[in-house]
């Protein structure tokens, strides 16, 4: 029976060229020259520290991140910007956390809009992620085409594609 899978995966080596890129952009701005900007990025915990001087900067700072996580072919909606906050230095302090999987409320919400469709499909949650069974390929075609229109809070990617 065929059968496809719906995801929500990010390439950490994008991420991390992508952070990277922004530190270099960083480096050569003139408004950001001597100002003690850092970008740190946890691969294992997937996190993104934003340190700079003041709100302004910081906002120039996720800016210049989302438009390069863009350039390196990540949903900027993966990103998950927390509250800026001071430090003891007196600059500001952002976390970006990376939202990898399919959360449970989400997942529900993407098998209610299939059940939704009036299609002979059967979705199923399996951990963090959505697998939608069918007997005609067509149909999960149209599956993925409609998800594709739907306004998800996160990006959705369609693997494992079986005949």
């Amino acid at each position: 029976m065929p059968s496809f899978d719906i995801v929500n995966e990010i390439d950490i080596q994008e991420v991390d060229n992508a952070v990277n890129n922004t530190q270099r952009e960083v480096a050569t701005r003139y408004d950001f020259r001597g100002s003690n900007s850092q970008i740190n990025f946890d691969r294992k915990e997937k996190n993104i520290s934003l340190f700079t001087a003041d709100e302004m900067k910081l906002e120039a700072l996720k800016e210049m991140l989302i438009g390069h996580i863009i350039k390196r072919g990540i949903d900027p909606k993966c990103l998950e910007f927390g509250e800026a906050e001071g430090t003891s230095k007196g600059q500001s302090r952002c976390d970006v956390n990376l939202q990898e999987g399919i959360a449970r409320e989400i997942a529900q919400k993407i098998v209610k809009l299939i059940k939704g469709a009036k299609l002979k499909v059967q979705p199923a949650i399996q951990d963090d992620q959505v697998r939608v069974t069918g007997k005609k390929i067509d149909d999960l075609q149209e599956i993925i085409s409609f998800l594709k229109d739907e306004k998800i809070d996160i990006p959705l990617q369609f693997t494992n594609m079986k005949k």
